[in-house]
């Protein structure tokens, strides 16, 4: 079931926890994505926090928010791009987004698969996604003192699994937030270090998400029939190198 859309604006962008894990996330995915330059960039679930840094330069930017979570107006200093629509109904053309990314959307739809689709349909050929989710190993998804604390968690695998299964290429694959989910200031002093630390660990173990990103590979197009044509030779010719009788000749043959 997905969360309120208040209770995440909450946590991101008015609690020091939630800001410390915005930032975090952000930057790897900045990582990952350095620009997107005149391409169309989506965010679905609550991905609005991570979206920011392509504003200025993306020739268009969209944050999705399924209808039971709810929606708010993004960015609050600038047009908005937020729509309210269905988990598997987006409003948007097949084949037109250049990168999609999914936080607190897949673990907490109940047509996970159907959304799978969804997001595979909007897709260019070629297209990037990036899937954020709870680690099912961490600490993050142990605690409902954050988002990460609510749907279902995944493991590297099972993640991976249900990608492929819908015909996902897996690129990169990393973790994040090493940090513990507390608000506590010993922690968020060491926050940054801890981070730092974390990337040295086995991430499946250590690290609060899972970020995989993913490209819509097209196969080659085939053309049916082709090879069978082939097979038959064409016969255009038989009449020059094989000519046959005039039919009144072959009469006046059998005639004589």
């Amino acid at each position: 079931m997905h969360l309120d859309v208040l209770d995440l604006r909450n946590f991101y962008y008015r609690s020091a926890l939630g800001r410390a894990a915005q930032k975090v996330i952000r930057d790897e995915l900045v990582n990952l994505w350095p620009e997107a330059k005149g391409q169309m960039v989506v965010g679905f679930g609550f991905a609005v926090p991570l979206l920011r840094p392509y504003l200025k330069d993306a020739r268009r930017v969209i944050g999705l928010m399924p209808g039971p979570q709810g929606v708010m107006p993004w960015p609050p200093d600038a047009q908005n791009v937020s729509v309210l629509c269905e988990d598997t109904l987006w409003p948007l053309e097949t084949g037109h987004v250049d990168k999609l990314v999914l936080m607190h959307g897949l673990e907490t739809s109940e047509t996970p698969s159907s959304l799978l689709d969804e997001a595979w349909r909007v897709l260019g050929p070629g297209g990037r996604a990036v899937f954020i989710v709870p680690n099912r190993g961490g600490l993050w998804s142990r605690s409902d003192a954050t988002p990460f604390g609510y749907g279902r968690p995944y493991s590297l695998g099972q993640l991976e699994a249900q990608l492929r299964k819908h015909r996902f290429v897996t690129e990169h694959t990393l973790s994040a937030l090493y940090q513990p989910p507390s608000s506590a200031k010993l922690w968020r002093k060491s926050a940054g270090l801890l981070e730092k630390v974390g990337h040295n660990m086995p991430f499946v173990v250590a690290g609060g998400v899972l970020i995989v990103e993913v490209s819509k590979q097209m196969a080659a197009p085939t053309r049916p029939g082709l090879g069978e044509a082939v097979k038959r030779p064409l016969r255009a010719l038989e009449e020059i190198t094989k000519p046959k009788p005039k039919p009144e000749t072959a009469r006046t043959a059998q005639k004589s």
